[in-house]
């Protein structure tokens, strides 16, 4: 047997490669840190696609471990924003500043939203736009705004949000937490991982701020016993996977990578909060690696390659509308020119969800095969900067094999052994 959170997983090994598993409840239950754009097109998503069951077009998977996305089911939020505190789910996700395409409206989630420190998670910056436009902190957590009031900040009150969150997600038997705080929030990320820790909690991390990727906080997760997934989440058709499967494609055709640009424009609280430039260090490390790293696993060198990837510019018109545009100026035969330019765009939220709605469903197959630590094959399908980069056909069959809870040579080192009985 094996306990994590006071729930009990049983399992039983088939062979040498595989696990039949049982969720004895057959839910997933899941906690949203940010119930922003990312978290009302994944509910919508989930309940529209718990309600269509024969519709799976727009899903990279519909089984995943003998689970589906009605399995998924939401138990609580968490925000800053005066607007969402205090509703529902099913009313929360539609409040602003969200803005994301209406794809389902007949939600029916009764999970409540509750309040979260703010430490870092808000740029000051934000206050000079309209309130339709960016977050409007509850008036009772502005004592916690770290960015604002600098060491002035109320510690005691955080502790005391801290342990209302911490029996918040023991009522309600979180297994799973997405965070889907703005990029920048190193220190709320932090304070939500630490939290996973204590209460034996999968994170899936969505944003660029390394946890899943950073060896020191891989270790504790491993050592806790939990499987997570991350880091900053990978959109199903967006401008991370399009400029890795044109970077793979130039090399699998004997090309040389002279340049390869990414640039992006967006109109919701995402481009707004990376208008505020400090944020943005490691969003850009992070889009950056997902086209370097197809370098560094072929062993090509990038001293004489120009690689840039990061967003560019907000603009509110665009709304959750992203437009992406790539360049790419490669060496051919004899060295000849070859000039690639395109645009992608994309709703942003339903393309973050599409993978979303799979790595719940990893991760948790994962926590009942018992693996610990970052999952390899998910994060790296589903992330850009995950523990190790992979080529796509490499990552697809280690998500494959999870699906069918078979275990490869990558995931049988994350078995935790001594829980086997």
């Amino acid at each position: 047997m094996l306990y994590l959170h006071d729930h009990v997983l049983s399992y039983c090994l088939v062979d040498n490669n595989k696990f039949i598993m049982q969720n004895q409840e057959n839910k997933i239950k899941v906690a949203i840190v940010g119930v922003g754009n990312c978290a009302s097109s994944l509910v919508q998503g989930v309940e529209y696609y718990s309600k269509y069951t024969e519709k799976t077009s727009g899903l990279m998977a519909d089984n995943i471990g003998g689970y589906s996305a009605a399995n998924i089911e939401f138990v609580c939020g968490f925000d800053v924003d005066e607007r969402k505190i205090g509703l529902p789910l099913k009313d929360a996700i539609f409040a602003k500043p969200n803005c994301t395409i209406v794809l389902n409206s007949d939600i029916h989630s009764e999970a409540m939203i509750y309040r979260s420190p703010v430490l870092d998670g808000v740029s000051p910056l934000m206050a000079s736009y309209p309130e339709k436009d960016r977050f409007v902190i509850k008036d009772e957590l502005k004592s916690t705004d770290l960015l604002v009031l600098g060491v002035d900040y109320d510690k005691d009150y955080v502790t005391t949000l801290r342990n209302e969150i911490i029996a918040i997600l023991t009522e309600s038997k979180a297994e799973v937490l997405i965070n889907y705080l703005p990029v920048g929030s190193q220190l709320a990320t932090e304070f939500y991982a630490e939290i996973c820790l204590e209460l034996g909690i999968s994170l899936v991390n969505c944003i660029p701020v390394f946890i899943a990727s950073d060896p020191v906080w891989e270790q504790r997760f491993i050592d806790a016993g939990i499987p997570i997934i991350g880091d900053d989440m990978r959109s199903q058709f967006g401008a991370s996977i399009v400029s890795q499967m044109l970077q793979e494609l130039a090399f699998e055709r004997g090309h040389h990578v002279k340049a390869h640009i990414q640039r992006n424009v967006g109109g919701n609280t995402d481009f707004l909060n990376m208008e505020d430039k400090n944020r943005l260090k490691s969003k850009k490390i992070s889009k950056e690696n997902v086209i370097r790293a197809q370098n560094d696993i072929r062993g090509i060198s990038t001293a004489d390659s120009f690689l840039h990837a990061g967003p560019s510019e907000y603009i509110s018109f665009y709304g959750d509308n992203k437009v992406a545009n790539f360049r790419l100026e490669l060496e051919g035969f004899m060295g000849a020119p070859v000039i690639f330019d395109a645009q992608l765009s994309v709703q942003d939220s339903p393309n973050s969800a599409g993978v979303v709605i799979d790595a719940i469903r990893y991760v948790y197959v994962a926590r009942e095969l018992g693996l610990v630590g970052a999952l390899r094959g998910p994060s790296a399908s589903t992330q850009k900067t995950p523990p190790e980069q992979m080529m796509f056909s490499d990552a697809i069959f280690e998500c494959h094999a999870l699906a069918k809870r078979e275990l490869t040579e990558s995931t049988r080192k994350q078995l935790r052994k001594k829980e086997l009985a």
